[in-house]
């Protein structure tokens, strides 16, 4: 996968055994605990990485609908729940160093969730799919 950017072809990275949306978040589960972030091809695309707007502990999040934003010097975009459940934790180290997502987008998740129904899972792409996704 990869996209032309700047004057230079860049290659995201896709990690197995994750889950994707359409709209370029990413899920890891653990437990019944879901880490939720977005994608290294959304970063890529969003650029430097400014402010991470984050729902507060204890907020419900839904599957489909949106919980928080992530602005960069050239646009800002609206983060959407690809499950959903119960904010249990949210990355505080973003507050201050919103930059992080740019560096590791997989490691520098946004929120964790109490997962209310894992089925939904069904619903989103896995790492093959998604990478075919997003070379459309």
């Amino acid at each position: 996968m990869g996209g032309y950017e700047g004057g230079f072809i860049f290659m995201s990275k896709v990690i197995e055994g994750l889950y994707y949306t359409e709209s370029h978040e990413f899920v890891k589960i653990e437990g019944d605990y879901g880490f939720i972030g977005i994608t290294d091809y959304a970063q890529h695309a969003l650029g430097n990485v400014v402010y991470v707007d984050m729902p507060e502990v204890d907020d419900e999040v839904e599957a489909g609908e949106e919980f928080g934003a992530v602005e960069s010097v050239k646009a800002a975009s609206d983060l959407i729940s690809p499950v959903s459940g119960v904010v249990v934790e949210v990355n505080e180290a973003l507050e201050d160093a919103p930059e992080l997502i740019n560096q590791d987008a997989f490691e520098n998740w946004i929120i964790k969730v109490e997962l209310s129904d894992k089925t939904e899972l069904d619903n989103l792409m896995d790492a093959d799919a998604y990478t075919a996704f997003c070379e459309k």
